[in-house]
Parts: structure tokens; sequence; C-alpha cells
């Protein structure tokens, strides 16, 4: 009888740990909440983007994640646009918690609830997937934008397994062309504390809702989000302006390529 009270209590123990977890994750967003609400609009935008980076970092140890960033001095003090694979709705959190930047997503995560609506707040621009007329106006947005800050862009459209890298889109390239700014390509890794091999419970694709996303999270609590930072654009000595966006777009993608093959 005594084992057996035992055995039970054991068996419990990991879904009171994910309960426990669960508790910390919405507590964590209605502060987030509140802080959006009611502390945002009489901040500037350095102590905005403090408050983004503590946030993110807390976040990130709510779930046990571990954040490795290499090379990051190379992005410097001047604003830029940065292109990233994508693999999870959590990247934007890591990258947040490395250095608070403005975000451009797919239009359909305005529409998700607590999470679009916190999106919004913190200056996400939304694009409609396959309206070239709206990648446009985003586009102009963007070189906005990148007057005064920096800008991160998933260029794939869509997210992966993050084994492999998808054809970089390269409309949204024209931003950094028309404001002729530096462009870095990003590469983002989400690998296992134990093997160092790549873990593919961040990931979120196909028919996955969010809250699936999280709980496959949740229950592997041995997470590193590594972020590499790779070299710039090499724009010409003669000028800022590249061939085209194409050639931008595709430097991106084989830098990233060739990092994930390296680390893999």
């Amino acid at each position: 009888m005594k084992k057996s009270s035992q055995f039970r209590k054991i068996a419990k123990t990991p879904t009171t740990s994910r309960i426990w977890v669960w508790s910390q994750i919405w507590f964590h967003v209605m502060c987030g909440v509140c802080t959006l609400s009611f502390v945002f609009p009489f901040l500037d935008r350095t102590n905005k983007n403090r408050k983004i980076q503590k946030w993110s970092k807390h976040l990130l140890k709510i779930f046990n994640i571990e954040l490795v960033v290499q090379d990051g001095a190379l992005l410097g003090s001047v604003s830029h646009l940065i292109a990233a694979n994508h693999i999870s709705w959590l990247d934007i959190h890591v990258i947040n918690a490395f250095k608070p930047i403005c975000f451009v997503a797919k239009s359909e995560v305005e529409g998700w609830p607590i999470f679009g609506w916190m999106a919004k707040q913190l200056g996400t621009l939304f694009i409609k997937r396959d309206s070239a007329r709206h990648a446009r106006q985003v586009v102009n947005q963007m070189a906005e934008v990148l007057k005064a800050d920096s800008v991160c862009i998933f260029p794939e459209g869509t997210s992966t397994a993050g084994e492999s890298v998808l054809p970089f889109k390269s409309n949204l390239f024209e931003a950094t062309i028309v404001a002729q700014t530096p462009i870095f390509p990003l590469a983002l890794q989400y690998l296992s504390k134990t093997t160092g091999n790549r873990s593919e419970s961040p990931a979120f694709i196909g028919e996955m809702g969010l809250l699936e996303s999280m709980s496959n999270i949740i229950k592997n609590r041995t997470l590193v989000a590594k972020i590499t930072i790779l070299p710039a654009f090499p724009w010409s000595e003669q000028t800022m302006i590249p061939a085209d966006r194409k050639q931008v777009a595709s430097y991106c993608q084989d830098s990233i390529a060739k990092t994930l093959e390296q680390q893999m």
C-alpha cells in the first residue's frame, strides 16, 4: 500500500510540473498585457525596448530555454534590416530577448487572441501573404521605420522544422534598398542541451495550433535557442544600391543555409 501511494505521487509529478509552468505563462502574459496597456504609452523607445527584452528573457526562463548568441556585435548601433529563418512563434521572443526589434509578421498573427493584440501594440507590421500590392505598402512602411529603428523579417513566408531553409521571397528586401541600410542574415536554431542536436519541439508547422506548440515546448525542458549573426550583405563601395533585391535575398538565404548545414 505504501509503495502504491509513492508510485501515484511520482506519476503525478510531471503533470503537476506542467500545470505550474502553464500558470506561470498565463500570469506572465497578463503582466505583459497590463504593461502594454498602462505603462507603454508613457515610455520612450529606449525604455520600451528594456521592458520588451526583460519580458522576453523571462518567458524563455519559464520555458527553461537557454539563449546563446554568436557574433551579436556585428550588428553595431546603426539601424539595419535582419533576415532570419523561421521555425516557431517563439522566434520573435528569442530575438527580442537578445535585442528588441520591430517585426514583420503574416496578417494571421494579428487575429491571434491576446498574442495578436500584444504584437500590434509592440509595433509589428502585418503583411497579407500572396498580395503584391499590400507587400509594396509594407515595404514603404519598413523603409520609414528603418530611418530610425531596425526591422526583422522572415522571408521564407512560413515556418519550418528548422532542418533546412526554404527559398526567400525577395519583395520585402526592397525596403533595405529604399532606406539604404545594412542587412544582416540571422540563423536561428533550437538545440537539445543533452545531445546538442537539432530539436523539433518548438517547430510551429502545418495545422498546429498555438497551444499545441506551447505544450510541445513545455514537455521538452532541455532546449537551447541559438542565434548566429552573419556578415552583412557586401554593398558596393560606390553605392548602397545592389543589382537588385533578389541578389540580396539570395545572399541571406545562402548564408543561413550554410550556417545550419555546418552546425547540424
